[in-house]
């Protein structure tokens, strides 16, 4: 990940922006599930693919402090992983076709070695202490 552009907020991160999206597909194409699913799958897949974007969000406010950034950051990398698995059980339930799961999976792999390098190099992410 590149950090030569201007970051003012989590929203101009590249990081959230690609979950963001990953988490909206999701949404749209949890809406097709069964109703039976609603307080189950449906409801456990959207939860973390959200989760993720909070955490960079709220890794974000906490900069200042590396321990709380490092904290945030993989908070969202393990939401990030749970997504996958909600996947990967929503396409064995035959709920999401395998070439919509795959794309979305591999946005989450992007996500995931993004924020890995963020957890590697958070000097470069950190506000410097006056």
């Amino acid at each position: 990940m590149s950090v030569k552009k201007k970051v003012q907020t989590h929203f101009d991160l590249d990081v959230y922006k690609k979950a963001f999206d990953a988490a909206m597909r999701l949404f749209e194409a949890s809406k097709q599930f069964p109703k039976e699913e609603r307080y189950s799958l449906t409801d456990q897949i959207r939860r973390p693919s959200r989760s993720v974007c909070a955490n960079l969000a709220e890794a974000w406010r906490k900069r200042r402090y590396e321990g709380h950034f490092l904290s945030k950051l993989t908070d969202a990398e393990g939401e990030a992983g749970e997504t996958q698995t909600w996947i990967q059980f929503a396409v064995k339930c035959g709920y999401l076709e395998r070439p919509a799961a795959v794309a979305v999976h591999t946005l989450y792999d992007e996500v995931l070695r993004m924020i890995v390098a963020m957890t590697m190099k958070p000097e470069l992410w950190l506000l410097k202490q006056a």
